[in-house]
């Protein structure tokens, strides 16, 4: 079999799973906004923390460390994370001044 007969058996092959691929990724997950879920950056780090009060963040400490938990409250200078991504069992009280960043989720799967 020659190189141009087999380039012509596999076009046809090729074009059909071309056609496909629209399809497929439309067939994907639906994601839909998570409830509450915003940043306000007119407001402080402390407000936007505020508004995610019983949800799961990342905290990204100004030492480069991160630490994921619930967020259980936040005070005037302080920052409570329970339940803590690899230690379940542990707390961790965090100084608000130190947090450089904040990682939250925005968007989940709808079922």
């Amino acid at each position: 079999m020659t190189r141009l007969t087999r380039s012509r058996r596999l076009s046809p092959m090729l074009t059909a799973v071309m056609l496909c691929l629209p399809i497929a990724a439309s067939a994907g997950p639906n994601l839909v906004a998570v409830e509450g879920a915003s940043y306000n950056t007119s407001a402080s780090m402390a407000d936007n923390l505020n508004t995610f009060t019983g949800k799961r963040v990342t905290l990204t400490l100004s030492s480069g460390a991160s630490l994921s938990g619930t967020l259980k409250s936040v005070g005037n200078h302080l920052v409570h994370i329970e339940k803590m991504s690899g230690k379940e069992f542990f707390d961790a009280l965090v100084r608000i001044e130190d947090i450089d960043a904040m990682e939250a989720r925005f968007r989940e799967m709808q079922r």
